[in-house]
């Protein structure tokens, strides 16, 4: 049986129950893949069949029915310990065998989850871009020439690649939220301390969380009730049970500014965001848009303060005494951390103002969950070769402050920003809310499957006589889209003057046309309105994707007038004003 180009935890369950699939054969199939796979510098450590076998051997005492991983292949960021397998942190003069595992790791082993290996990071997980690691650049799954985020890069680039159903990574600054974004990921990050940094090498230790990457809203949570939990011999674990899925009664949202957005694909990413926001509001519960100081404030103390000393403390004394076995821009960041100016007093100060943020929070946030997008662009690895500093501070600036503000988050995808460019917007909400993180995110995946894209160019566009017939139905516009240049528009010859786009071989060009989400239940009543010779089907735009809209059956225009010079129906209409 052929594994799925990506896997699920409830696709895997469902064939092991059908025993259609072995967890050795699964196993097999994601070291294969990730063997053909070598160039894209996902793995510090590949496990081979004779370090795995124990584990799935060790199935047989676990009861499929009471073990919720049983048989799950999962991925190991390398600042995470499995015990007999080093780990590096990204580095390889750090390296060191443990003889314990991470309590999270050990909590998934005890599920039935099975080791693939340890994932590459940005060194001493310091960063958010993915580049910065001796073991090589982590590429983009999806775009080899883009970042893939960080810090825990290989774990969400081995799940995209379907090297593993799931990952643990790490979260202090959203290093797993950022590369879930870049790959169309889930990264959840639970309430600091929820899940045990037990077995963790440290960055900002007062911060760590252990995330988790998946393909599914339903896999992260699964992992999460796993692996959460008081840990005793952890001195940052906390007991913050998950209340089941519960919908927040208010949503505030972002209000954003033009340059929140960076980097090559800016505009594009603008645009994607809109288009949430827009969606957001139609679910039907209020929403309050307010601005992010509070967000800004917190975060910029995270770098540009007495806080940073925390992550010299982790690893100073091994930057002091091997400063040649650091990253160059990892040891220049974490030398900011060694300042004189960052005096106990201002780190008192420091901590006094997110204290007063945090409460200011929690009056206002009350039953409530606050999106933001991921990320506001993402930039080429040679981009962040150029500018290692500045990329990667944006990379950061809507993930920096959430730890800090003691807040939990859900990095959800949220679409394409253009072809194998995901987008991707987080939830945050208050410490031990993560029940509407999951409320909220269920309810916008409901609201996207029970719509459908249709491409519009004539008639029903923005301003023309047909719109308030998609308006009727609930749709929502999108955008403005051209499509490929393979397309001649007609005026067909009736009373109405209706265009016909249809597709020819040669001659052709990008016409422009407008993008709507349609509720799929209304789709029935609005074809019975299309008159011949106008038709629906798939539509293929100039950024490479396809979607359902309006074709002219070819006959039609033998005898209407051809437009396609105006480039589009609109700039037809003006032409015939002036």
């Amino acid at each position: 049986m052929n594994l799925p180009e990506k896997l699920t935890i409830k696709w895997l369950r469902e064939a092991y129950c059908a025993s259609m699939l072995t967890p050795e054969a699964v196993v097999e199939t994601c070291l294969a893949r990730a063997k053909a796979e070598e160039e894209k510098h996902v793995w510090i450590h590949l496990m081979s069949m004779e370090e795995i076998r124990p584990y799935i051997r060790g199935l047989a005492s676990k009861p499929r029915e009471t073990c919720p991983l049983w048989g799950i292949p999962f991925a190991i960021k390398d600042n995470i310990d499995l015990a007999g397998v080093q780990t590096t942190a990204g580095n390889p003069g750090y390296a060191y065998l443990p003889k314990e595992t991470a309590e999270a790791v050990r909590r998934a082993l005890d599920a039935g989850a099975i080791p693939i290996g340890k994932t590459n990071l940005d060194q001493f997980a310091t960063g958010l871009v993915g580049t910065r690691s001796p073991y090589g650049e982590v590429h983009n799954a999806l775009r080899p020439e883009l970042i893939s985020g960080g810090s825990s890069s290989g774990s969400a680039a081995a799940v995209a690649l379907g090297q593993a159903a799931f990952a643990f990574g790490t979260d202090t600054a959203g290093s797993g939220r950022v590369p879930a974004a870049l790959h169309g990921l889930y990264g959840w990050k639970a309430s600091v301390g929820a899940i045990p940094v037990k077995g963790v090498v440290p960055a900002c230790e007062s911060l760590d969380c252990v995330s988790v990457f998946a393909n599914t809203l339903e896999d992260v949570l699964a992992v999460d009730g796993c692996v959460r939990g008081l840990c005793k011999d952890d001195p940052w674990s906390r007991t913050l049970p998950r209340l089941a899925a519960l919908a927040p009664e208010h949503i505030y949202i972002a209000v954003l500014n033009e340059h929140d957005f960076y980097g090559p694909f800016a505009a594009q990413y603008h645009a994607a965001w809109k288009e949430t926001v827009r969606q957001v509001q139609q679910l039907g519960i209020p929403v309050t848009m307010i601005d992010d100081t509070e967000f800004r404030e917190a975060a910029s103390m995270l770098y540009g303060g007495p806080l940073v000393a925390e992550r010299w403390t982790a690893v100073g004394l091994f930057a002091e005494t091997h400063p040649e076995k650091i990253f160059p821009v990892t040891l220049e960041v974490l030398k900011t951390g060694a300042k004189d100016q960052y005096s106990a007093c201002a780190l008192f100060e420091a901590q006094h103002r997110l204290k007063r943020l945090q409460m200011k929070l929690r009056e206002q946030w009350k039953n409530a969950v606050y999106l933001t997008p991921t990320c506001g662009g993402t930039w080429t690895r040679d981009q962040v070769r150029e500018n290692p500093i500045g990329t990667n501070t944006d990379m950061g600036r809507f993930t920096n402050h959430c730890n800090l503000l003691d807040l939990c988050a859900v990095a959800l995808p949220a679409g394409q920003a253009e072809k194998d460019l995901p987008f991707g917007v987080t939830v945050f909400a208050l410490c031990q809310e993560e029940h509407l993180l999951a409320g909220f995110a269920q309810m916008l995946e409901n609201c996207r499957k029970d719509k459908m894209l249709l491409v519009v160019c004539g008639l029903h566009m923005q301003g023309f006589e047909l719109e308030h017939q998609l308006l009727d139905l609930g749709a929502v516009f999108i955008k403005s889209v051209e499509t490929a240049p393979v397309y001649k528009l007609y005026l067909l010859s009736d009373k109405e003057k209706r265009p016909g786009l249809v597709r020819v071989k040669e001659g052709g060009a990008s016409i422009e046309a407008e993008l709507w989400h349609i509720p799929k239940d209304r789709l029935g009543s609005f074809i019975n309105e299309i008159p011949a010779p106008l038709g629906l089907g798939k539509i293929q735009l100039s950024d490479g994707t396809e979607a359902t809209g309006f074709l002219c059956e070819a006959f039609a225009a033998a005898d209407a007038a051809e437009i396609t010079k105006y480039l589009g129906y609109r700039n037809y209409r003006k032409s015939m004003i002036t």
